[in-house]
């Protein structure tokens, strides 16, 4: 009887873990002991060149603070590790032709627009947005963890934020890297 009672809750949660807009992917050197960074700076020089606006640039660099000091990062003059971004996108287009009238196949129906074999087409865009964070060894000037993270983007203001917050908390959550054992 129990087991009947949580197949909604499972089923709702595979609904809330599927409709993710971000997906996040990492990269790391497997002969860094990261337990030793516990401060950080911005690459300034890269962050510079990143092609996005002054505000979402801020947005993203805010976003990444928060999410340094719940993992106990500190900002320092003097980092253990630099953090880089880069941006990417794309705009995605997608057309979909609807055919239907009368005929063989899925049934019958009607169409008044197909009368005559005009079809229905729909077109819709998109734009997805890959943000690259690096984590640089201050030390030794050598990449030594990225994250990607990958997903629609919005140009609607008032969710920019919150958009741009699951991007950094999604992709920084796979850090530090879990070490598999051997």
């Amino acid at each position: 009887m129990k087991t009947i009672k949580l197949i909604p809750v499972l089923l709702l949660m595979l609904l809330v873990v599927s409709c993710s807009s971000v997906s996040v992917y990492s990269d790391y050197d497997k002969t860094v002991d990261f337990s030793h960074f516990k401060t950080y700076a911005f690459y300034k020089t890269g962050v510079d060149k990143v092609e996005i606006s002054d505000l979402d640039k801020r947005r993203i660099l805010h976003a990444i603070e928060e999410q340094m000091t719940l993992k106990g990062f500190t900002k320092s003059d003097t980092p253990d590790i630099l953090v880089n971004i880069f941006t990417k996108t794309r705009e995605q287009v997608n057309v979909n032709q609807f055919s239907a009238g009368w005929g063989y196949g899925w049934g019958y129906g009607w169409n008044p627009y197909m009368m005559y074999g005009y079809p229905s087409n729909s077109v819709s865009t998109s734009t997805q947005g890959t943000l690259y964070v690096d984590f640089i060894d201050a030390k030794k000037k050598e990449l030594v963890w990225q994250g990607e993270g990958i997903g629609d983007l919005t140009r609607n203001v008032d969710k920019k934020e919150a958009k741009i917050t699951e991007f950094v908390s999604k992709i920084l959550a796979q850090y530090p890297p879990q070490l598999s054992k051997k």
